[in-house]
């Protein structure tokens, strides 16, 4: 079992669950993880799309506790208490680089309308607080955060190193956002005349948004390993999405 496990409080806690505990090979944990990721995308962007806040909240549940079965511990998902502080510290100072790039762009006329998409156009002060507070921090970001940040890179870490993790989650992390990008094309009317209502548009828009989530996560994993902290990452992530609704509103 791995020390961490024994240093640090596991997710979780529960009399019940706790009789769960196994500390199965990280394989498997990775296996049921990617089961469990590829089931709840479907959900999210197909099976229940208005039920997607709850349905991510349960899949992060489910994934601490799958770190859990596999012997890990808060350490492993990057959540260990002597690290919050500093990687509070870090969110902050990344929030507020993403808030002075997104206030430069909103600035200029040739970068001004790379905030417009067709899927925010008729969400109103109410909709994009809803979205800035609680749906980005708690249905998208907590989520991915957790998984492939987390629990994915906490797992192949312990066996392969911070190369092999950056790599495999970050793949992961590109091959999500298959399905949330497929729109991608018609949504954004920066990429009009050229890839809008063409099927071979839009397979290189969203494989292009799957290259850039997948690089994205690289840079995310980084921040994770040079800050010893998850709420790195997490910051950056919200604010990239959250502040770009905010942006999105203001400029319509």
């Amino acid at each position: 079992m791995p020390a961490s496990a024994t240093r640090e409080p596991p997710p979780g806690g529960s009399a019940w669950f706790l009789r769960l505990r196994r500390p199965v090979p990280a394989g498997l944990a990775v296996g049921v993880t990617v089961l469990l990721l590829v089931l709840t995308n479907l959900a999210n962007n197909r099976w229940a799309r208005s039920w997607s806040l709850p349905v991510s909240l349960a899949a992060t549940v489910a994934l601490l506790g799958i770190m859990y079965w596999a012997g890990g511990g808060w350490r492993d998902v990057g959540l260990a208490r002597n690290t919050l502080g500093r990687g509070l510290r870090w969110a902050g100072t990344l929030i507020a680089i993403v808030a002075a790039g997104y206030a430069c762009a909103a600035a200029l006329p040739w970068t001004r309308e790379l905030f417009a998409d067709q899927r925010n156009s008729g969400l109103g002060a109410c909709d994009v607080a809803w979205r800035v507070l609680i749906n980005v921090p708690f249905g998208t970001v907590l989520l991915e955060e957790v998984a492939f940040r987390g629990v994915l890179y906490g797992l192949v870490l312990r066996r392969r190193g911070p190369l092999a993790a950056t790599l495999f989650s970050s793949a992961l992390f590109g091959l999500w956002h298959i399905l949330p990008s497929l729109s991608l094309a018609t949504a954004k009317p920066a990429l009009d005349p050229g890839f809008s209502g063409t099927v071979l548009g839009t397979v290189l828009v969203d494989a292009g948004a799957v290259l850039f989530t997948a690089a994205s996560g690289c840079l995310f994993c980084e921040l994770r390993r040079r800050s010893d902290s998850l709420l790195a990452p997490m910051g950056l992530h919200w604010a990239t999405n959250a502040l770009g609704y905010i942006c999105g509103f203001l400029l319509r």
